[in-house]
């Protein structure tokens, strides 16, 4: 069977963008951290090599990483995504019917000529990096679940050169990259489904791949024996066509860690308001309505008595104007909340969507519709960047490189953000000749 099916997968994304403006870190050891620069959630190879693991927090290995030379980012989400935009554009000028995956990788059809695979893969790695700066590692293989093992195995082996066919290899070849590949690293298979997988003897891919799909089938589920098909190159697992970064979303979650802690219920409301309109953007873009709004809140596991709050309405009719949203929030949560519990995290949800264009229903009972407000906010936001305009505390921004969030004082703290070279005039980068 020919390789129908390329994943283009980018090496440590977010450190990669990291290096795009400051080639100096080229060989340093970078970590990205999560919201209020609390813990690692990406790493580039040479912190992998550092032994740092993914989750930890940052407090705890800071002295120590420091000492051994690595640099510490906020998670630059402006940078990122722009940087996304950009890789998945010069894919389109080489290959037909991406599908974006995730922020850092895609599928995309292979040539129809075999004789001409491996070519266009080295042609648009090549593109990627000479245009974006982001090293990308890009597999063919007859199926999908195929090709993000063969990825996942071609990013520890760099004598591929990022470039990797399964056509290409001989039987006893595929059979050690499946028997190297654990069974928890393949695509599709849960965590809560390979320590099951492992108690009957099943490790690896090279193992899942001899099994009887029927046995799967009956013990697992139908996903997991078209996985087994999929690593005997049976090619039956199929996308919907819509970027998964970009498509409809069922439900639409903004949630964040503050800050600092929120005492007063006012601030808290205003807190989770702001993210009730970050949810209502999203859910515009998707040109959808909600049936259903939830907000919740909670204190620190570590600290005290852990407490939590949650509550959910509808709106009177389906919305996706902002402040009927923040509206039915408030009037839902404001009754839970206790003042003087030290809430560090909030969040909004937006779930029973549907269709705007599709929803009907009798004369007299219209859905709530924005007319007009939304738009302008949306439209200036893009225009002159986040947080330039909204409702409530959303429009008091903050200074310097915090002009992303509101100015208030739980904001989302990012001591370490690096410039977002791509979307501020002011934050450009600047090159100098010599």
């Amino acid at each position: 069977m020919n390789d129908r099916h390329v994943l283009a997968d980018a090496d440590s994304f977010y450190a990669s963008c990291e290096r795009v403006f400051h080639p100096e870190l080229t060989g340093r050891p970078i970590v990205v951290l999560s919201n209020n620069d609390g813990c690692v959630v990406a790493r580039s190879r040479e912190a992998k090599q550092l032994g740092i693991p993914e989750g930890e927090p940052w407090f705890r290995i800071r002295e120590k990483a420091e000492r051994a030379g690595v640099v510490a980012r906020s998670s630059n989400y402006e940078l990122y995504a722009s940087l996304s935009r950009r890789m998945m554009h010069v894919m389109d000028r080489h290959l037909m019917n991406r599908v974006a995956y995730s922020i850092d990788e895609a599928f995309l059809d292979a040539p129809t000529d075999p004789r001409r695979a491996r070519p266009a893969l080295e042609a648009m790695r090549r593109d990627i990096l000479r245009s974006i700066g982001i090293p990308v590692t890009v597999t063919a293989a007859p199926t999908r679940t195929l090709a993000k093992t063969l990825s996942h195995w071609a990013k520890h082996h760099p004598d591929t050169g990022g470039i990797a066919l399964w056509s290409e290899l001989t039987p006893k070849e595929r059979d050690t990259i499946l028997q190297s590949t654990p069974v928890g690293d393949i695509w599709g298979v849960g965590r809560r489904t390979a320590p099951r997988l492992n108690a009957t003897n099943v490790t690896d891919a090279l193992a899942l791949r001899d099994a009887d799909p029927a046995q799967i089938r009956h013990r697992f589920g139908v996903n997991l024996a078209r996985t087994v098909l999929e690593l005997r190159e049976v090619d039956c697992i199929t996308l919907d066509g819509t970027d998964a970064i970009d498509g409809h979303r069922d439900q639409i979650l903004c949630s964040r860690m503050f800050g600092h802690p929120i005492t007063a219920a006012d601030d808290l409301l205003a807190a989770l308001g702001t993210y009730a309109q970050q949810a209502s953007v999203r859910l515009r873009r998707q040109h959808g309505l909600t049936r259903m709004i939830a907000a919740f809140a909670s204190t620190s596991p570590f600290r005290d008595r852990y407490q939590s709050i949650w509550a959910q309405a509808r709106p009177e009719d389906p919305a996706d104007d902002p402040i009927a949203i923040i509206r039915t929030m408030n009037n839902a949560l404001r009754p839970r909340i206790r003042n003087g519990v030290r809430w560090v995290r909030g969040g909004v949800l937006l779930t029973d969507l549907t269709d705007r264009a599709a929803y009907h229903t009798f004369d007299g009972l219209n859905p709530a519709l924005d007319h007009g407000l939304a738009d302008t906010l949306d439209r200036i936001n893009r225009r002159y960047g986040a947080m330039h305009a909204g409702i409530g505390y959303a429009g008091i921004r903050g200074t310097g490189h915090d002009n992303a969030e509101t100015g208030a004082p739980w904001r989302t703290r990012r001591e370490r953000l690096s410039p977002r070279c791509t979307t501020r005039w002011d934050e450009i980068a600047t090159a100098k000749a010599r």
